[in-house]
């Protein structure tokens, strides 16, 4: 069998296995992934248009409702998210996330960028703001916040 890099360094068995059962898991046939990676702003946005005030509560309490609907497993096999969301908790169970969809068999990715933003001097060309950051992001995500090592694959493919 081949074996993995990642930028170089070689993967041991463990995190290679830990990798391919993510992905295996990923590609369960019938379901999908959702994106679930809206900014503060952007969700904010869509909270005005049908009058919620943009508080981090209220995006915590959307989250939760997408996160913990029934049968919702059924249908997704993964789920990327935006920063903020690692951090907020289910008033359910007390439990973050990322924990209340691995708990549901949906594996919790993350956004690799922080913004997109406008390069000056082009023609409205665009970049990814925070992709210089990332490594360290991905250590604190699979450290602190409990993203297993293969799931910020989800956002990276």
């Amino acid at each position: 069998m081949p074996q993995l890099t990642v930028g170089g360094i070689w993967l041991t068995l463990e995190q290679r296995n830990a990798l391919e059962a993510t992905a295996a898991s990923i590609v369960t046939p019938g379901k999908g992934i959702t994106a679930c990676d809206e900014s503060a702003a952007t969700l904010g946005a869509r909270m005005a248009k049908v009058g919620i005030e943009n508080t981090e509560e209220n995006r915590r309490k959307y989250r939760q409702m997408l996160f913990e609907a029934p049968g919702a497993n059924d249908f997704l096999s993964g789920a990327i998210l935006d920063p903020e969301t690692l951090y907020q908790k289910s008033n359910t169970n007390g439990k973050t996330f990322p924990q209340v969809l691995a708990d549901r068999g949906i594996v919790p990715g993350i956004k690799p960028h922080l913004k997109a933003y406008t390069l000056p001097g082009t023609n409205a060309d665009t970049v990814m703001q925070g992709l210089d950051s990332l490594a360290s992001r991905c250590k604190e995500y699979y450290l602190e916040r409990g993203l297993q090592n293969g799931d910020l694959l989800l956002s990276l493919t």
